[in-house]
């Protein structure tokens, strides 16, 4: 007989800093920061650090993101582009394109060997140390070898074979069996490892790594990309491959951007410019605006604008900004709320989990697989192509009130990410749901070739739906995620709200003074 689990997870409210993203230990490390006295920029960035040891599997320093800032005080918002960049040498011609494989806008053609997805060949320069750096060094009141300090200790720790690591690695194995440092490093003779079912807790020890943080934290982010670190880097890639070379590293740098400003029920959402999901999220939500119910938030009609609007700016984005994804992408999200309202919203990612599966045998990094993000087929707006940014997911946005930032979220889950943010950011400032209950809601997903609804959603949903478009509904999954891993913070009547994805077992939400 099946049984039926209902899970809950309560928001985090108080008046210090909050922190919520994908692991506890992460948002614990970020919250220790702001209980030393430091700022939004401060956890953040130590968070994303540390998240780099401990779920090494969704984001770190071989990888590349987004990240917002605005300012507590005065409301200014900044955005940086940290996003990783194709290699300048690259040969386009070498991602061949299967036979008779010719896929269409929301299910890209396979490519010979899968280059582009897996190995040396799918790495693009990351941007995530000069990122990370770059921002600290800017609004953060702490060095950068401060903001190490817990990722190298647990890089020294080791990281913790629970169950849920054990899951991860048993379903990339077949990938990082492919590789032998990645082997060496993560499996037990091509397999992934056992927890122990009692006696003393296991790790996987990353004394390469914690060598390359400690050089990081006395020589600085500029090493990675031009000193020893670099030189090691360059070394393990060229061994595999990689078309990546000194000139690639040396010359990668962030970019500040002025936020795309969407207007929005009489607030401003910021939002990544350019090539990201924000352009594409300003498409829904402005149809959104004069389509929206006013009532019943988790109706069937109001579903339905939503898949129209979702649907609608997907298939737009495809078509003339050109990116999707052939599987699954995996990604880290990042909000924070300090105790003057400062908030940051940093996405940052490697791909697919566990990125191109190589992991440098010099360092123990794991390096992302950025040519996924690249069109397959030539001669589209973001074909493959040398020496550029491709066109992410990623959707990190913070919604003013006025000067006053009110609320940060955003998402892992590639496609997902977009439409996920759309519809929280609705719940909340449309209908007034509490972060805890926009959370819990259940989520449509119109990125793709059907409409995917979740079995929780009330049946009139599928029923309206189905009369424009083709559907399915399933369930809100641990693995496969199916409808993003959503994290947020919010600022209300002087207090801050923190709220984690409910359904992903270490999401959490670090709180100062805690």
């Amino acid at each position: 007989m099946a049984e039926n689990w209902t899970i809950r997870k309560p928001q985090t409210v108080g008046k210090g800093g909050l922190i919520a993203c994908q692991n506890g230990p992460a948002a614990e490390a970020g919250a220790a920061a702001l209980a030393r006295g430091g700022n939004a920029m401060d956890a953040a960035v130590t968070t994303a650090l540390t998240l780099s040891v401990v779920e090494p599997w969704l984001s770190g320093l071989g990888g590349g993101g987004f990240l917002l800032r605005a300012d507590g005080r005065d409301g200014s918002v900044d955005a940086l582009d940290f996003n990783v960049i194709s290699s300048r040498h690259l040969d386009t011609a070498s991602y061949r394109l299967m036979p008779g494989r010719d896929g269409d806008w929301f299910n890209w053609p396979q490519v010979e060997g899968d280059r582009n997805l897996i190995g040396y060949d799918s790495i693009c320069v990351p941007g995530a140390v000069a990122g990370l750096a770059e921002a600290l060094e800017r609004f953060g009141s702490i060095s950068f070898a401060e903001a190490l300090q817990p990722a190298i200790e647990h890089a020294r720790r080791g990281l913790v074979l629970d169950w849920f690591t054990v899951l991860c690695l048993a379903i990339d194995a077949e990938g990082l069996h492919r590789f032998p440092a990645s082997s060496v490093l993560f499996l037990d003779n091509g397999r992934a490892p056992r927890v122990p079912e009692a006696g003393a807790q296991r790790t996987i020890t990353m004394p390469k790594k914690a060598l390359m943080l400690e050089r990081l934290a006395s020589h600085g982010a500029r090493d990675f990309y031009e000193g020893q670190i670099a030189e090691s880097l360059l070394a393990d890639l060229e061994a595999g491959g990689s078309p990546i070379r000194a000139d690639d590293l040396r010359d990668y740098r962030p970019i500040w951007k002025k936020p795309l400003d969407i207007g929005w029920r009489g607030m401003t959402v910021h939002a990544m410019p350019g090539l990201s999901g924000g352009p594409t999220l300003a498409d829904v939500l402005a149809e959104l605006e004069r389509t929206l119910p006013e009532k019943e938030p988790l109706s069937g009609r109001t579903a339905l604008a939503f898949g129209r609007a979702i649907r609608r700016a997907s298939e737009y984005r495809l078509k003339t900004l050109g990116h999707g994804s052939r599987g699954e992408s995996c990604t880290t999200h990042i909000s924070v709320v300090d105790r003057d309202g400062t908030m940051v919203s940093l996405t940052n990612t490697l791909l697919s989990r566990f990125g191109s599966k190589v992991v440098l045998p010099s360092t123990d990094l794991l390096m992302n697989n950025g040519m996924m993000w690249f069109d397959p087929r030539p001669g589209q707006p973001n074909s493959i192509a040398a020496g550029v940014r491709p066109l992410a997911n990623m959707c990190p946005i913070i919604a003013s009130d006025g000067n006053t930032p009110k609320l940060a979220l955003g998402a892992a889950g590639g496609r997902q990410i977009m439409p996920a943010v759309a519809q929280i950011l609705s719940w909340i400032t449309v209908y007034g749901m509490s972060p805890e209950e926009a959370l819990h809601a259940p989520r449509i997903d119109a990125s793709g070739v059907k409409l995917r609804i979740s079995e929780r959603a009330r049946p009139d949903v599928a029923a309206r739906l189905g009369e424009e478009f083709p559907v399915e509904i399933i369930p809100d999954t641990l693995y496969p995620v199916n409808f993003a891993i959503p994290s947020l913070v919010l600022r209300e009547n002087g207090e801050n709200i923190g709220m984690a994805h409910p359904y992903h077992p270490w999401a959490a939400v670090g709180a100062e003074g805690a």
